[in-house]
């Protein structure tokens, strides 16, 4: 099996992932999460703590599941946000293409690739929407370390990656953990976040995280009065803390992925047109973009405490 993980690893390569690795499936310890959950960190995310048991084994989810291959792709591009409060922000892993589809699609690819090498192997593919520790799994698979921010940080390309799984019944040669971290004494995120959501390293009460208030919060939810300032111009997730991160000022690389160049829209839109925009435009606007999980209600919910916030400027 050591001549199929080399080979699994440079057909991933040809994909366009970025780093590979791969891990022992095997439980993973509880106690993280379940102190987040027991801290209502997760606020309306119930399905956090519906398929807790999931997470923690991906037996439940492969059963005899025995290698978790765990694949970034960089999404980094080079515009800024905009500076302007009258003009929408829309966080960076949205500008493009959506990336679930995108890596879906390799993921089978590369599993189709695994079933003809060894017709006896079972596998399924995951990418973010389904109960996998994603991050946990690439810190063990060697990729990187969860930085304060509590996003997983590439020594070659920051934060600013998408990660997948492919979960196979087989077992691999095994990357070597990734035991080290390397944000020192750096607190640049969790002063840089607006809301104070990075309530202590690596832990996020997405209750007042952004992107949970902006897009995971339920259209027919508003958002918090005395979090509604904070928000600014965001229309669409934030990128706050990841912006301010070292790693990612000195490590970020354009991608080569062009589904994922922003979209012209995308960039600094005016508020003031995005108000205009009814379901049907939402939905052309919105087509095989991330944009879309905020639905119509929940995007015109955020618009409109941007453009409160930028009235308040004036």
């Amino acid at each position: 099996m050591h001549t199929l993980g080399r080979s699994i690893k440079a057909r991933a390569r040809e994909l366009g992932f970025c780093k590979i690795g791969i891990a022992a499936a095997a439980p993973l310890p509880p106690d993280k999460l379940d102190d987040w959950l027991s801290r209502n960190h997760h606020g309306s995310m119930g399905y956090m703590q519906s398929r807790r048991d999931l997470r923690l084994d991906v037996t439940t989810l492969v059963p005899g599941a025995r290698s978790v291959i765990v694949l970034a792709m960089n999404y980094y591009t080079d515009p800024g946000q905009p500076d302007d409060p009258e003009k929408g922000v829309i966080s960076r892993y949205a500008w493009g293409d959506d990336y679930h589809d995108i890596i879906r699609a390799r993921l089978k690819t590369l599993l189709k690739f695994i079933q003809e090498t060894d017709p006896q192997i079972n596998g399924r593919v995951f990418v973010d929407s389904a109960p996998v520790m994603e991050k946990v799994w690439a810190v063990k698979a060697g990729l990187g370390w969860i930085g304060k921010h509590s996003n997983l940080i590439t020594p070659e390309y920051g934060s600013w990656v998408f990660l997948g799984e492919v979960i196979i019944d087989a077992e691999l040669e095994y990357d070597e953990p990734f035991e080290k971290e390397y944000c020192g004494t750096c607190t640049r995120c969790l002063q840089a976040c607006p809301t104070g959501a990075i309530v202590e390293p690596q832990t996020v009460d997405a209750r007042r995280c952004i992107s949970y208030l902006t897009i995971e919060l339920k259209p027919d939810q508003p958002i918090p009065e005395h979090l509604q300032p904070r928000l600014g111009n965001r229309i669409f997730g934030c990128d706050a803390c990841q912006e301010v991160c070292p790693w990612n000022r000195r490590r970020a690389r354009v991608t080569a992925e062009k589904a994922f160049y922003p979209r012209p829209h995308n960039l600094g839109p005016a508020l003031s047109q995005l108000k205009q925009i009814d379901p049907e435009l939402f939905e052309r606007f919105t087509v095989k973009s991330p944009l879309k999980r905020s639905k119509y209600a929940g995007l015109m919910r955020n618009i409109k405490v941007a453009l409160k916030n930028a009235e308040q400027k004036k």
